[in-house]
């Protein structure tokens, strides 16, 4: 599904060059859930970037699907991003003067689908996620977990195939983030690829598949053993 391979990142910083992500090749499968550790600057974050298409590496190529997407153009990289990847990042980046169903309904709005649909869309995934009650309110009138539900609504409301969390859990208190972390995994186990950066070691190892980063490069990927499921949240 997505190939990354020899991925280059380097970062001019005045006369010196930073090279956030050195020769990294990835396969990442469909419902894979994976993920992502290392100190402050081993790059977890740029490399989730590029594979949400919000960064264009210095060199390599990227393929999703065997077509490969280094190459297009800005319009058809959001286009891409827009339908086959959804965000939910530590800050929840809610726009606050709208309401929990609008922050939802926005990236239908872009796409150009039609009203009456996007409203059914919207309340289905309320409803799945536990925060109909909370529609109509806006964000500073939401606890830290509503906020990050409403984020993860936002995130799968257009019913995309990878699912990037970046320390997801971050901004919570521990009762909020298992919960959190419980509404991500029940998505990935409907077949969704996840993929989550996280400092937390407990959540890292709720994963299947985890990768190490160090310096910018990868420098462990593990596959669980078979039989392992995910711990108690």
């Amino acid at each position: 599904m997505i190939q990354l391979q020899h991925i280059q990142r380097d970062y001019v910083m005045g006369d010196q060059i930073l090279h956030a992500l050195q020769d990294v090749s990835l396969d990442i499968n469909d419902g894979e859930y994976i993920s992502i550790m290392g100190a402050s600057g081993s790059g977890k974050s740029t490399l989730l970037n590029v594979i949400g298409l919000l960064d264009r590496p210095t060199a390599g190529q990227y393929f999703i699907d065997n077509q490969e997407v280094t190459s297009l153009d800005d319009t058809q990289l959001a286009n891409i991003r827009s339908t086959y990847i959804g965000f939910v990042f530590q800050f929840f980046h809610l726009v606050p003067r709208l309401t929990a169903a609008e922050n939802v309904e926005l990236p239908l709005m872009l796409a150009g689908v039609p009203q009456a649909e996007r409203k059914q869309r919207v309340a289905e995934v309320l409803k799945t996620l536990e925060i109909s009650n909370r529609a109509h309110h806006k964000p500073q009138e939401l606890s830290g977990g509503q906020r990050q539900r409403v984020a993860i609504a936002r995130a799968t409301i257009m019913r995309p195939r990878v699912i990037l969390a970046d320390e997801p859990t971050g901004n919570l208190d521990h009762r909020s983030g298992g919960e959190v972390i419980a509404l991500l995994e029940s998505l990935q186990q409907k077949g969704i690829s996840l993929i989550v950066v996280t400092h937390d070691p407990e959540i890292g190892q709720r994963a299947t598949r985890h990768i190490t980063m160090l310096d910018g490069k990868i420098i462990k990927d593990e596959l669980e053993s078979a039989g392992q499921g995910h711990a108690p949240v």
